[in-house]
């Protein structure tokens, strides 16, 4: 079997969740024919390359009471996107923050998916954010009914 194979074969296993146990990657190890330190060493490989950031939890925050969710787009000068951005992505209501290049006649070009346990909380943290961040122009998109989260599967 070729290291290609070997990478594909845990990129292909890590796709869905992780098993919630003591030695995950000993099971996926086992998944996949591979030892526990060929997973391993696969994914500090995929790490030092800068090909994989991290391996987290994925939280359904709608379960666990946070039911007031929202897109924000914010319209922020370019030479001020590092600044807002890493001011965004601080706050711990903020599941993602993104700076994107935007069509003509859109002018919000930072993303931020803000959650709270209610609207008043939401509307408390977005006026948070525009405060601190001396952003005033913004649009709020809130989460009428999750259709969609899942991971992203590669191959």
């Amino acid at each position: 079997m070729t290291r290609h194979d070997i990478i594909d074969r845990v990129i292909k296993e890590l796709q869905g969740d992780l098993p919630a146990v003591y030695r995950p990657y000993q099971v996926v190890a086992e998944r996949t024919g591979l030892s526990e330190e060929e997973v391993i060493s696969v994914l500090n490989g995929l790490r030092e390359k800068g090909m994989l950031k991290r391996i987290g939890a994925v939280l359904r925050h709608q379960k666990v009471g946070y039911d007031a969710n929202a897109m924000v787009v914010w319209k922020v000068a370019e030479e001020d996107m590092d600044r807002v951005g890493n001011l965004m992505a601080a706050c711990p209501l903020v599941s993602h923050c993104y700076w994107r290049e935007t069509p003509a006649g859109w002018p919000f070009n930072i993303f931020t998916m803000v959650h709270a346990r209610s609207h008043q909380e939401l509307q408390a943290v977005i006026h948070e954010l525009s405060c601190k961040s001396g952003i005033g122009e913004y649009r709020v998109i809130e989460s009428v009914r999750e259709l969609k989260k899942t991971s992203v599967q590669y191959r």
